[in-house]
């Protein structure tokens, strides 16, 4: 359970809070570096588990890497759904957009609530479920669904029936990370990393980046600061959090997405996605500043 230390609960939020902002460019960089999915995420992981190696060593935190097995069980079994995502999410965006993808894929925060409550017992209040439930509309409004449905074609909605799989699949994963990573959070995230680099070695195009160009320097930043600094961030805080503030917290990456869309690729936001936006913004408020009408509510009763 989380910490009840509110000086430990800030200090959290404020480390999600600049994780989600880092995180939300992160379909900049997959574009940007130009390859295939997984070759992207090879890559994502190669540099990643660099960076925490380096990490680790400088900080002491490789030592007795092999003293907890079960917990090392856990790290592989959520690096695979880790990685899983990564690349299902890459190859939505692929088929559909960027900002559209993304925003899509937050859907899971929201899958995140209903199995912790389900399959974990955990408790949540019904105001946070319902301000959760506001934000991911929010969510479905800032993907235009109109345009969505009126002109999408094969590819596009397979694109965007992989970024719901790449959703689940994230939703059971930082779940799973959540619940292992109160100690260890560095382990956890390296262990992620090394298994997506395993996982897949055979299948990525290693010869379509033997050149040199910029899209190392794209490549390299997915590892390093999304795999990397984002993910020692995000697990750190993890734990010391309710699972109700990181789902709400989540949807600080959509928008940053959306800007990032607009100032770079120049894609012009519509009402509808500011309405989106709006109700992304009052479901976060509404958990951060526990807006309340009733008595805390669990799954199992």
């Amino acid at each position: 359970m989380p910490s009840p230390n509110p000086h430990d609960a800030r200090g959290a939020m404020l480390q999600l809070f600049v994780a989600e902002i880092l995180i939300g460019s992160v379909g900049v960089f997959a574009h940007e570096g130009g390859q295939d999915p997984i070759t992207t995420v090879f890559f994502r992981c190669v540099f990643g588990s660099v960076f925490l190696v380096l990490w680790g060593v400088a900080r002491g935190h490789l030592r007795d890497v092999l003293g907890d097995r079960a917990l090392l069980r856990a790290a592989v079994l959520s690096g695979v759904l880790l990685v899983l995502n990564w690349v299902a999410l890459f190859a939505g965006m692929a088929r559909s957009s960027i900002g559209v993808a993304t925003l899509v894929y937050h859907f899971f925060p929201f899958a995140m609530i209903v199995i912790a409550a389900v399959f974990f017992g955990e408790r949540a209040h019904a105001a946070d479920l319902a301000w959760t439930a506001l934000a991911f509309v929010g969510v479905a409004f800032a993907a235009d669904p109109l345009k969505l449905f009126a002109g999408a074609g094969p590819a596009y909605m397979l694109g965007i029936a992989l970024t719901f799989v790449a959703a689940i699949l994230c939703g059971a994963s930082l779940l799973l990370s959540r619940r292992i990573s109160r100690e260890r959070p560095f382990l956890v995230v390296l262990v992620q990393c090394l298994t997506g680099a395993a996982m897949l070695a055979p299948f990525a195009d290693v010869g379509a980046v033997a050149h040199v160009g910029p899209h190392w320097l794209w490549l390299a930043g997915l590892g390093l600061v999304h795999s990397g600094i984002c993910y020692v961030l995000f697990y750190s805080a993890y734990p010391r959090l309710p699972v109700t503030m990181i789902a709400v917290m989540a949807f600080i990456y959509p928008v940053v997405t959306l800007l990032l869309d607009y100032v770079l690729y120049g894609r012009t936001l519509q009402p509808v996605q500011l309405a989106g936006i709006a109700l992304i913004v009052l479901g976060t408020l509404g958990v951060n500043l526990k807006w309340r009408w009733s008595q805390p509510v669990s799954a199992r009763g």
